[in-house]
Formats: C-alpha cells, sequence, structure tokens
C-alpha cells in the first residue's frame, strides 16, 4: 500500500503552487475585485461567471454548483484523481520531493494509476521523437517536408516515429519500470500472442496533449503502402484518454485563445502545426471524432463567453465538410460566443492551402466572414426549389426550425430576416412569425418555459441534508449577519479573535453557520489564524464534518466582505450584533421559564436563580446596546 504522504511536504505543495497559476490552464480568470478572480465554473455549465478564486488564501469556490477547496482539490476534480496523485502531480511541477510515511518509496509501486499513466506516455513520447531521427524515420521526415514542415516545427509539436518493429516501444518502457498491465492500460501496448505488443508501429506520431500540457494519448499517421490500417490511427480510450474530451494543441492555443477571445478549429494535426506557423496560435483540431459538447466546454472557459468572442470553423469544401459543419451547427446554441465558417478557395485545407499560397492565405482564410447558421441555412435551402411556392414553403418548413432554436430573441428576430431573404420571401413578417411560433410550440412541448436569460441568476446556497421543507435562505437578511461575521472570522480573524472564540455555536441560528463555528472551533478557534491565514483555513476545513460543510466554509472564505472598508469598527458591530440577538433569544427563554415559576407551583430557590439570570441577562443587554463593542 502506498505510504502517506509527510504533512510537511502537503503543505509546502500548497504554498509554493500559487491556486491562480494552476486554475488558469483551465479557465480564462478576470479580476473580481477585493484580490479575487472569476472565471466560467469547470464544473458545470454556465453562461455568467460564478467561478472565484482567492490566490491570497489559496482556495476556490463556485457560487453556483458550490464545488470549492485548495489548490490540490483544484487539481483532484478536475482531473478526477485521488489525493496523493494530486499532491505528486504538483510537487513535481513545483520542484518538490515528496516523502512518505509508512515505509519506504517505490515509485513503481506507490504512485497513483493516473499519474503512471502519464508518465509513461511522456517517456513514449520522448522516445517516438527521438526515433524520428533514425534511418527508418526517412519517410517519415519526408512527409514532413512535403507539407512544409522542418525539424524545428516537429520538435516544437512533438512530433515522433514508431518503429516498425513488434515491441521497441513495449521493451523501451519495461526498461523504465513500466508493468505490462500499465502498458496495456495505457493504450500504447496491446496484448500479442507471446505478451504486449506495441499499438503503434511504423507510423509519424503526433503526441495529444490535455490542457495542462500532459500527454495522454496519439495520433498516429500511415506511412507505408503495405500498412492495412486506417489512415490515422489513435490511442484507445483510456483512464487518462477521452477523444470527446481533448483538443489537439489546446495546450500551446489556450493562453492565445483567452488573451483575444477567439478559437479557430481545423480538422486534423498538420493544420494545426500549420495555423500555428502561419501566425495562426489560436487552432486546435480534434482527434479522431466529430467536434462536440465537452469540447465546446473546454473552448467556453476559455473564451470567457464574452461579447467579443469567435469561433471559427475551418471544413473541406466537401460533402463529408458540409455534413461536419451541419454537425458543428447542431452544438451551436451550446456558444455565446459567434461561431463561423471559412472553408479555403478550392477546397484546400489550411495545410494544403499554406503550401500553395503561403501563410498570409491561411491567415486570411480564418478571418471570421461566414456565420456558421448562415451556412447551415444555406445548405438546407438549396435542397429545394425556391422556383415554386411549394418549394419555398418546404425549405422553410426545414430551416424554420433550426433558426427557432436561437434563444437570444433579437438574433431569433434577425436571423428569420435574412432567411426570408434567403428564400425569396417578399412578406418577411409572416417568416419572422412563423419562426417565432415555432419557437414557442419547442418551448411548450420541452416544458422548458421561457428561453433561459443571460447574466447572473440568484442560486439558492446549499445546505446540510435535514427535514422536508421549504429551502433554507442562507442569504436572508436574518442570517446576514451571522454570515458576515464568519466571513470575518475566516477571512481576518486578526479583527474578531478572540472575542470570536468565545462565542458559543448555539448563537448561529442557522445550522450550516453552525457548523461552521464548530470548525473552527475545532480547528483551534480564530486566534491561530493571526499566525497562518492559509494554513488556518486548511485546518478549518478539515476539520469540518462533511463536504457539504467544507464547501460552506470555503463559499465563505472566498466570498467578498459586503463592506469595502473593513476594519475593527466594522467587526465589532457584527460581533455586538450577534451577541446581542443570542441574548434577546435567551431574555425570551428565561421569561418564560419566569413566568411558568412565578405561577406559585415553582421552587422558590430555582425561582431566585432564574430571576438573577434574567436581570444579568438584561443589564449586558444594555451594555452592548449602549457600549458596543467594549461590552464584550
Amino acid at each position: 500500500m502506498a505510504g502517506r504522504i509527510n504533512d510537511e511536504d502537503v503543505k509546502a505543495v500548497r504554498d509554493a503552487v500559487p491556486i491562480d497559476a494552476v486554475v488558469s490552464e483551465y479557465l480564462q480568470l478576470r479580476n473580481a475585485g477585493g484580490g479575487n478572480l472569476k472565471g466560467l465554473c469547470p464544473f458545470h455549465d454556465e453562461k455568467s461567471p460564478s467561478f472565484q478564486v482567492s490566490p491570497a488564501k489559496g482556495l476556490f469556490h463556485c457560487f453556483g454548483c458550490q464545488e470549492g477547496g485548495d489548490t490540490i482539490t483544484f487539481v483532484m476534480k478536475v482531473d478526477h484523481l485521488t489525493f496523493s496523485e494530486a499532491v505528486e502531480r504538483l510537487a513535481g511541477k513545483a520542484g518538490i520531493t515528496l516523502r512518505y510515511e509508512e515505509g519506504g518509496y517505490n515509485p513503481s509501486h506507490q504512485r497513483g494509476e493516473r499519474i503512471r499513466l502519464i508518465e509513461a506516455h511522456k517517456a513514449a513520447a520522448e522516445f517516438y521523437a527521438a526515433q524520428l531521427e533514425s534511418p527508418e524515420a526517412e519517410i517519415g521526415r519526408a512527409f514532413l517536408a512535403e507539407r512544409g514542415f522542418d525539424q524545428a516545427a516537429a520538435a516544437h509539436f512533438g512530433v515522433g516515429y514508431s518503429p516498425a518493429g513488434w515491441d521497441h516501444l513495449t521493451r523501451f518502457l519495461r526498461g523504465k519500470g513500466f508493468s505490462d498491465k500499465e502498458l496495456v492500460l495505457s493504450g500504447l501496448s496491446q496484448d500479442g500472442r507471446r505478451g504486449p505488443i506495441d499499438r503503434f508501429r511504423g507510423r509519424l506520431m503526433w503526441p495529444i496533449r490535455d490542457i495542462g500540457g500532459e500527454v495522454v494519448g496519439f495520433g498516429a499517421r500511415r506511412l507505408r503502402d503495405d500498412d492495412n490500417g486506417p489512415k490515422y490511427l489513435n490511442t484507445p480510450e483510456t483512464p487518462i484518454y477521452k477523444k470527446s474530451q481533448v483538443l489537439y494543441g489546446i495546450d500551446l492555443a489556450k493562453k492565445e485563445i483567452a488573451k483575444s477571445s477567439r478559437a479557430v478549429v481545423v480538422e486534423g494535426y498538420t493544420d494545426v502545426m500549420a495555423c500555428h506557423l502561419a501566425g495562426v496560435p489560436t487552432a486546435i483540431a480534434t482527434c479522431g471524432t466529430a467536434f462536440g459538447g465537452e469540447h465546446i466546454k473546454i473552448l467556453r472557459r476559455l473564451l470567457m463567453d464574452n461579447g467579443s468572442a469567435r469561433v471559427i470553423f475551418t471544413f473541406d469544401g466537401d460533402a463529408a465538410g458540409q455534413k461536419a459543419a451541419l454537425r458543428a451547427f447542431e452544438d451551436d446554441q451550446k456558444f455565446a460566443a459567434e461561431t463561423y465558417i471559412a472553408i479555403a478557395p478550392d477546397g484546400m485545407d489550411p495545410c494544403d492551402l499554406r503550401l500553395a499560397k503561403g501563410d498570409a492565405a491561411v491567415a486570411d482564410l480564418v478571418e471570421p466572414r461566414t456565420p456558421l447558421f448562415e451556412f447551415a441555412l444555406r445548405q438546407i435551402v438549396a435542397r429545394y426549389d425556391l422556383e415554386t411556392p411549394a418549394g419555398r414553403a418546404a425549405a422553410l418548413d426545414e430551416a424554420g426550425p433550426v433558426v427557432a432554436r436561437i434563444k437570444n430573441s433579437g438574433a431569433q428576430h434577425e436571423v428569420a430576416v435574412q432567411l426570408a431573404g434567403m428564400l425569396g420571401i417578399l412578406d418577411t413578417q409572416f417568416v419572422v412569425k412563423r419562426v417565432a411560433q415555432l419557437a414557442r410550440w419547442a418551448r411548450d412541448r420541452g416544458g422548458k418555459g421561457p428561453a433561459p436569460q443571460r447574466g447572473p441568476q440568484p442560486v439558492p446556497a446549499r445546505t446540510p441534508a435535514g427535514p422536508s421543507g421549504p429551502a433554507l435562505n442562507l442569504r436572508n437578511p436574518v442570517y446576514a449577519t451571522e454570515r458576515e461575521l464568519l466571513k470575518l472570522a475566516l477571512q481576518r480573524p486578526d479583527l474578531v479573535s478572540p472575542a470570536f472564540d468565545a462565542y458559543g455555536v448555539d448563537e448561529f441560528t442557522a445550522a450550516p453557520y453552525a457548523a461552521v463555528r464548530q470548525a473552527i472551533m475545532d480547528a483551534g478557534g480564530a486566534e491561530c489564524g493571526t499566525q497562518d491565514p492559509q494554513e488556518y483555513l486548511v485546518r478549518v476545513r478539515e476539520a469540518a464534518p462533511d463536504d457539504t460543510v467544507r464547501a460552506m466554509v470555503t463559499e465563505l472564505a472566498v466570498e467578498a466582505i459586503m463592506r469595502r472598508t473593513v476594519d475593527e469598527a466594522y467587526a465589532g458591530d457584527q460581533l455586538v450584533t450577534v451577541r446581542l440577538r443570542a441574548v434577546d433569544r435567551r431574555i425570551r427563554d428565561v421569561q418564560g421559564t419566569f413566568t411558568r415559576l412565578s405561577g406559585g407551583h415553582g421552587d422558590p430557590a430555582q425561582l431566585a436563580a432564574v430571576q438573577n439570570e434574567l436581570w444579568v441577562l438584561q443589564q449586558y443587554g444594555r451594555a452592548l446596546r449602549e457600549r458596543g463593542a467594549a461590552a464584550l
């Protein structure tokens, strides 16, 4: 069994790797004020950014889906890793050597499965790249040269060559300590009659990297006529490679995509290379599958779906390319970005276009011109005889529902007007009304009500499971001060301690807030946060009894404090208000007890004690009202 990672090393990893640097590998972050950053959540679909990162606290929290945690938690969730695997990955980035307790550290047995598969792919990529220089790989070098790619281009993209023998890579990786089971699981080898053999043999190899830059698979291009396999052979589905969730070139293009709010989607590996070398560094491609919903999620997080975002698809001009364009249009409404299509003259792909007409022609090709919806509608309309009323009506029947899918009513109206022009229908308003009617019918049939609105929508806070009934709205003014005080205790413990540490759990009336108060208490109190704020938050989160309370801790630690100027006076006001409400509640309880006992049936000694408690509480309440925080 793997040894437990030393606690000091875990802390060192947390401190060494800034959370904003890690998160920025997966989504675009922008200033959210108060030292926080915001972006589109990678854990659920959203149109407006509710995902926040606090670099100072080393935490993230999504106010939409309630996911949250520290740098390690983020890597665990986004890449589906275990705790140890996430720490190991971050330690590798930071150059930290980890120590393992409960015995020595054996890399070949103690590392997590994902880490091992990633390491196998990294070693394979280095092996293939080295093999491209071998005499046998001359055919591969010639293939690249014929397409305008020199040695520097091949090195930049990590292009390599897989030897034609049965088990060259398999033997190489065995020598690196990888087991046969790991090699088959990784997809680099496959079972043969006498054990594992290489999956890729005698082919040009493109390493496929995830958004974080880790090699997770390969695309292999056939070079020889006697190779009976497909023209392109990709890594099969593995624990680290899902073709619907990877985009070739995303690791190289992500920064430019985020910076320019623009992405160019091409069809192949050589097209990505051609675009990047021609000065279009936002080019990416799918890996042996159609562009779909999971790919859109990756791009949306980088584009941030602002008003100027653009996605340009390049497809071949043949029937297959047109079919691919229509398939892409099926998902068009999942973007908030505007989508366009670019088809080169003579149907050339970007690689061929660069060879024939140079870099400038490629850059010009991907300038947005034809909106994808317009291309899709023209493909539909072209199938009908528009010279006859029956043909125009039939074309409207097919194209109308396509326009009706456009959620934005203004855009829908504009496209409907364009459709009327394409069809040659002079009564534009007839087409507009027909499209609007189709949109209403679609909504009614789907039971989805009105089209979704853009912009942030209020999201009820998640609360621990409990009795059925109305959801507890933790943003209710009744709870506002309790929420604010807990935020101060987590974010500015120096302003509320040591007074806060004397507050009882019962002074927080919302059960989730009481649970957070208990977690702070179990972590040693707010006063601990004055020494090492980040470690203090880690301890509070670890002290939380379950994921729900842990998520609430993270939310309160990241959420902005309601006042711009946060000082001792403001903190004192929150302390006093929470304490005063607790005192008033206790006074009401004691008054009820006093009323029952004073009916003549109670114990005189007990009655006197209750009367004394009531007097003390009333005096304390008066002092709080008159003297404020000084009375605490």
